[in-house]
């Protein structure tokens, strides 16, 4: 069969993916949709029981959206062949992607030092959960633990209420973003240079990287970040507020915004009180405003409100669950969900690409494949024939 690109954007790439879960998986999907030829090493049922675990649904949302526009080859990495199959296709792939624990590529003979000696123009991407080296480096990397120590549990949820988690996988989906960008990066110095080199992202430092404003202020200011619940941190009036039938969020943070709110809803006083002055004054006092701003809000609709502030050019819009959101026609506009039929049968709806390239768009061509859809295939486009391919099924390498 005839490899599908998803796009021309990437295609002239070859990426190797050996990694698991989210972070990686997250990555390389960016790089399947625009394009690259995506192979996803994994090992052949039965092999490995964590694995089993995650994979065993194939048909499953999560592991259809995380793995489409990908082919399968099953390799058993405890078997001398399937080593050597991996290091034949590094000779013509251009990035390889892993997050295992730091020591484990070096154990099979995968690290950067190794893979350049075959191709010194390969990339190797390393994800791990708290670095390659360092005191914690060996220790197993968890969303929701990194969540916890990168500061971001401090600051979500209310005053006095604890920790609280957020309610998707912050970590884990940002360093595979982050790990993305950095293969890209990676691919255009090659462009220069022509040789490769080792991109590695951490959950923590991504997790730190993500608290973005908040540990900036701590760093320069001293200001110590703290929950405040559904409020902004450093902004007001902007939050969460309840109409007659449900709950929106307002935007009416700055100058400009604040004037127009104030005008929008019939407050012109607010703009000549003392303890409303100033953005710092409407932080202090914003219990105060809080109040007064949920009194006019609580006789009328979501819809009146949302529509009358952002007609005066004040952010505001409705919370959603998840099934009202791709009933709002904006999200429709924006062609968020596609869809691909299974090789079993059944068609899955896949979440599109944010980023959007007008002449090379990404694309989902095809779902996820099945356990060792593409085993044979990959391994005759590398030099094997059948009777070659026939002897490692045998011994398991496959």
């Amino acid at each position: 069969m005839p490899k599908i690109s998803a796009s021309t954007a990437l295609s002239r790439f070859r990426v190797l993916d050996l990694s698991r879960v989210r972070a990686g998986p997250t990555c390389v999907r960016m790089l399947a949709d625009f394009g690259a030829d995506v192979i996803r090493v994994e090992p052949p049922p039965g092999v490995d029981p964590n694995e089993a675990m995650f994979a065993a649904d194939r048909l499953g949302g999560d592991f259809q959206n995380l793995n489409r526009n990908k082919r399968s080859l099953t390799l058993n990495l405890k078997k001398p062949e399937a080593l050597e199959i991996i290091k034949r296709l590094v000779k013509d792939a251009d990035v390889l992607v892993e997050n295992w624990r730091p020591d484990v590529k070096a154990r099979l003979g995968l690290d950067y030092e190794s893979l350049k000696k075959i191709n010194p123009r390969i990339i190797l991407a390393s994800i791990s959960g708290f670095g390659q080296d360092g005191p914690y480096a060996g220790r197993p990397g968890f969303d929701q633990i990194v969540q916890g120590m990168g500061g971001l549990m401090s600051v979500t949820g209310h005053p006095d209420q604890g920790p609280v988690r957020a309610g998707l996988a912050v970590a884990d989906s940002s360093s595979g973003l982050y790990a993305a960008l950095g293969i890209m990066t990676a691919l255009l110095e090659r462009e220069q240079s022509g040789v490769g080199q080792w991109v590695h992202v951490s959950l923590l430092h991504a997790q730190i990287a993500m608290m973005d404003f908040q540990v900036a202020r701590y760093l320069n200011d001293g200001d110590i970040p703290v929950q405040v619940g559904n409020d902004h941190p450093t902004s007001s009036p902007m939050g969460l507020f309840s109409a007659s039938d449900g709950y929106f969020n307002l935007g009416a943070s700055g100058e400009g915004s604040w004037v127009r709110f104030a005008k929008a809803v019939g407050k012109d006083d607010w703009l000549s009180d003392p303890e409303f002055k100033t953005e710092k004054l409407r932080v202090k006092h914003r219990e105060r405003l809080n109040r007064e701003i949920q009194e006019i809000f609580a006789p009328k609709t979501v819809a009146h409100w949302v529509d009358l502030l952002n007609e005066a050019s004040v952010p505001a819009g409705p919370v959603y669950s998840v099934p009202q959101l791709f009933d709002d026609p904006q999200v429709q506009h924006l062609q968020v969900v596609a869809e691909s039929t299974t090789p079993q049968g059944p068609t899955k709806q896949y979440i599109t690409q944010p980023v959007h390239l007008e002449r090379t768009p990404s694309a989902i061509a095809r779902s996820a494949p099945d356990w060792g859809e593409h085993t044979d295939e990959i391994l005759k486009e590398i030099g094997f024939d059948d009777d070659a391919i026939r002897s490692m099924r045998a011994s398991g390498a496959v």
